[in-house]
């Protein structure tokens, strides 16, 4: 697999992911939202939109992501889940756990 082909951060709390998100993309993924978690963003936002595939390292930084977040009463809110992603966080019963919205705008008014 490759690495993530992009991490972008086009606001202070927003991270957009593209690519294959995996063993050796994770670490970035991870560097960039310990950022956030740092200035103690009320509300990370996380596109999906553009991911092509999300193995366990990728999920284990999102949920480490939401623990740390609910620690000072943040929110981690993911979006635009494409179907081959959102299958697995199914499988994994990630969906009752993650709160995963269908685009950007519905993340913002939750």
């Amino acid at each position: 697999m490759n690495p993530v082909a992009f991490v972008s951060n086009p606001e202070p709390n927003l991270l957009v992911l593209s690519g294959e998100v995996d063993l050796h993309a994770s670490p970035r993924m991870r560097k960039a939202l310990a950022q956030m978690l740092e200035r103690e963003e009320k509300r990370i936002l996380v596109d999906l939109t553009a991911v092509s595939y999300m193995d366990s390292s990728g999920i284990a930084v999102l949920i480490e992501t939401m623990q740390r977040v609910q620690t000072y009463g943040g929110q981690l809110a993911l979006f635009g889940v494409p179907p081959r992603v959102q299958t697995v966080f199914e499988i994994a019963q990630l969906n009752q756990v993650l709160q995963v919205f269908p685009d950007k705008a519905s993340a913002l008014a939750s």
